[in-house]
């Protein structure tokens, strides 16, 4: 069995959904892929069971029965896949922003250089954002500027979804009492860890806007993330 499995949370990906798998089953490190699809009206989830096929026991698929948002996603993920005894649990989005070359790099991070989790990071040094408009490239990094500001902390891409964790990180932060859906579950994630005082560090990558499909971002995912930094600092994670 894989020591690693990469969550990846899909509604209608399924322009990119056998591209990813098939870049991932073809890499020498042995990954796993979890699947969460929140009842993707394209057909994702039959292309994902057709893939299964092709590479039993390698790829795990959840079904759920509608679009409940990215923060549960993950937490359903984090919880089967420590169920199912995998040490290394990733993060990842479907649409090939987060370089699938780059899976590697976070994995070694923590499974020879002793981080608990490390993030694939747009904003530290040697990390680059390609095909965003400048508008959103500015609304990004400030928005981790003011995080880090309200929150006090040092990770300088709060809002990041390439992730690696050790499984242990998972198993201490209290996942049920994480209500955020969106980028806000990203920073509440980051935040509970450095108050567990796990060890973080930042891997540099190229984030590149989707080619294919629709971004889910949205102003109320943004609104979330604004006032949810007031709420972490109240609550018990």
């Amino acid at each position: 069995m894989s020591d690693s499995v990469i969550i990846i949370p899909t509604y209608n990906e399924i322009e990119n959904v056998e591209r990813m798998t098939r870049t991932i089953m073809a890499f020498e490190k042995d990954f796993h892929l979890l699947f969460v699809d929140d009842n993707s009206p394209d057909g994702t989830a039959e292309k994902i069971e057709e893939l299964q096929k092709e590479f039993p026991n390698r790829i795990h698929l959840e079904k759920r029965q509608g679009k409940m948002g990215l923060g549960t996603a993950y937490i359903h993920g984090f919880k089967t896949s420590i169920n199912k005894g995998y040490d290394y649990i990733f993060e990842m989005d479907c649409d090939f922003s987060h370089n699938p070359d780059d899976l590697i790099r976070l994995y070694n991070a923590c499974a020879t250089e002793g981080a608990d989790l490390s993030i694939g990071s747009r904003y530290c040094k040697g990390g680059k954002v390609k095909n965003w408009p400048l508008k959103r490239v500015l609304m990004s990094y400030f928005a981790s500027v003011y995080v880090r500001i309200i929150l006090l902390i040092s990770i300088k891409d709060t809002t990041a979804g390439f992730k690696c964790y050790r499984r242990i990180v998972l198993e201490t932060i209290n996942l049920d009492a994480i209500p955020f859906k969106g980028y806000a579950f990203q920073i509440c994630m980051k935040y509970a860890a450095v108050l567990h005082k796990f060890k973080i560090v930042e891997v540099p990558i190229t984030f590149i806007d989707r080619e294919y499909g629709v971004s889910k971002m949205s102003s109320g995912i943004f609104k979330e993330a604004f006032f949810g930094v007031w709420k972490m600092k109240k609550m018990k994670l």
